[in-house]
């Protein structure tokens, strides 16, 4: 028989508070004492549906809930996938320096727990979070051949708890699939509920930036974005050690080790990776050798060979995302692959300008190609076309200004592959003395309803540029805070129109304001 060292018992019950607030997602943290020998109680002025345990020493920890109706759970470990955390060295890492995390465990509504700890633990803290089930609006995130999306205003992440704006990583390389800690039978309007107590553990317990997956998928096929920064972005997460950097991490909500995926979930699950994927133009079928960052099984600088599909257990030690999961990854990547062809794979442009620019990428089958580079004004200065599965295509630019330069790969109906060449983003010449304005601001129509009928699901703003400019588009809400810039882009003088459809936003009053910057200086 294995020895596992001290066994010590705490139960801890709780008086039921009034009812929380539709929506809201509350936390309460209490130290608990860890003396041998004694049983202790400790009471907090809070109900619970999701708890976490965070501990100092070498030990381990483990514990059972008892939900309302008085029947106690199976003894669970408090941290099953330890390595579901931030990269070494990541500030969000450093708050909660010298404790062992564990995982956000979704136990349903819950008035006691007790703790058992195995081997030598100096102080326990546990965390408890209450997550009101709510209704989740139909307005979701629309991209071409991705999933609906329920954005975070969608399930009411908390906005105000997000310590930090978020790192952008230049690629993604790899996907790695979780699965979450907690009970499989939740319904569907508990999911955006287990998400936003997800946010409030990983933030507000743990210390972290924001909730660490970049994209959640409940059992019923409902696709949540997760960390903030954008879904087409390459967010840097807090949900494979040593491996979130160039990842995109998608958390299955559940328990998978032996209870088998829904087919809703399977199948969101394969159309959300093919979307993502294909917007990084990365092969689902591909393998590559990662570069570690870092953890207890890889240490920083190690080549660790992963398939573009992975399970968090392929990056360390833990069983995640469960044996069920992971033994749908080869097929579910083969799925991917078949979703959304044609597509463009590893799109790489070496060189300089002045000088010689290569363009290369690889098709997933022989088809026609174009590769277009434009100037800054828009205007087509090289290009070429061509037929098969590999486009490669030197441009030469000796004789070419600096720059900047505008490039697309196309081919069919695949996404596009755009970037820029060339020196620093300037507009053409122009008058450095002559005054910059903007005139005829209008929203057409002022009113929107994005849902998709047809009808007014997005305004169209027109304004008039003086000269050529580098326009930005700021949105902000009732207050006047900020809650949405759009991409810069470079606008030559005369009449523009730019889109708005406000599918990011909760329902409100919001003001667009457009800032245009021209040579010399110059600010309208």
């Amino acid at each position: 028989m294995k020895k596992l060292g001290s066994l010590f018992l705490l139960g801890v019950a709780f008086a039921l508070p009034a009812q929380a607030r539709a929506g809201d997602a509350t936390i309460v943290s209490r130290d608990v004492p860890v003396e041998a020998g004694r049983l202790l109680a400790i009471s907090a002025p809070a109900r619970f549906n999701l708890v976490g345990v965070h501990w100092r020493g070498p030990g381990t920890v483990q514990f059972r809930t008892r939900s309302l109706e008085g029947r106690w759970s199976e003894w669970v470990a408090a941290a099953p996938e330890a390595e579901d955390r931030p990269d070494a060295g990541a500030k969000e890492r450093a708050r909660r320096g010298g404790w062992k995390l564990g995982n956000p465990w979704w136990v349903g509504p819950s008035d006691r727990i007790e703790y058992r700890r195995l081997g030598i633990v100096s102080r326990l803290r546990a965390h408890f979070v209450w997550s009101e089930a709510s209704y989740v609006p139909a307005r979701t995130l629309q991209r071409a051949g991705a999933p609906a999306i329920v954005p975070r205003a969608g399930w009411k992440a908390d906005e105000s708890i997000v310590r930090s704006k978020p790192v952008i990583a230049t690629s993604l390389k790899v996907a790695i699939v979780h699965h979450t800690a907690g009970a499989n039978g939740y319904d569907a309007a508990q999911s955006a509920a287990i998400v936003r107590a997800i946010q409030v553990y990983h933030v507000k317990g743990n210390g972290w930036n924001d909730i660490g997956y970049n994209f959640l998928v409940d059992r019923f096929g409902k696709v949540f974005e997760g960390r903030g920064g954008g879904i087409e972005k390459n967010v840097v997460g807090a949900h494979a050690e040593g491996f979130n950097t160039g990842s995109v991490g998608v958390a299955v909500l559940g328990e998978y080790g032996s209870l088998a995926v829904a087919q809703a979930a399977r199948d969101s699950l394969a159309r959300l990776l093919a979307w993502r994927l294909d917007a990084a133009h990365v092969d689902p079928l591909s393998t590559l050798s990662f570069i570690s960052n870092g953890n207890q099984r890889f240490p920083p600088g190690v080549p660790v060979f992963l398939r573009t599909v992975s399970g968090h257990r392929d990056t360390g030690f833990t069983d995640c995302p469960g044996s069920a999961l992971y033994n749908l990854l080869n097929g579910l990547a083969g799925t991917v692959q078949a979703i959304g062809l044609p597509k463009i794979y590893a799109p790489l442009v070496t060189g300089t300008v002045p000088g010689k620019a290569r363009f290369r990428a690889r098709l997933s089958s022989a088809l026609p190609w174009s590769v277009d580079v434009v100037d800054a004004s828009g205007i087509s200065v090289a290009g070429t076309s061509g037929q098969g599965a590999n486009v490669d295509w030197t441009w030469d630019a000796s004789l070419a200004p600096r720059g900047p330069y505008a490039y697309s790969i196309e081919s069919a109906t695949a996404t596009p592959v755009t970037g820029s060449v060339g020196g620093v983003i300037t507009g053409p010449t122009a008058d450095p003395t002559a005054e910059l304005t903007i005139a005829g601001l209008a929203a057409d129509p002022e009113t929107i309803s994005p849902n998709d009928d047809g009808a007014a699901d997005a305004t169209s703003v027109t304004y008039t540029l003086s000269d050529g400019a580098n326009v930005v588009v700021s949105v902000a809400n009732a207050t006047g805070e900020t809650v949405q810039t759009l991409p810069r882009a470079y606008r030559r003088a005369g009449e523009h129109v730019v889109r708005f459809d406000a599918l990011d936003l909760p329902d409100g009053v919001y003001t667009l304001s457009l800032e245009a910057k021209g040579t010399g200086g110059r600010i309208a």
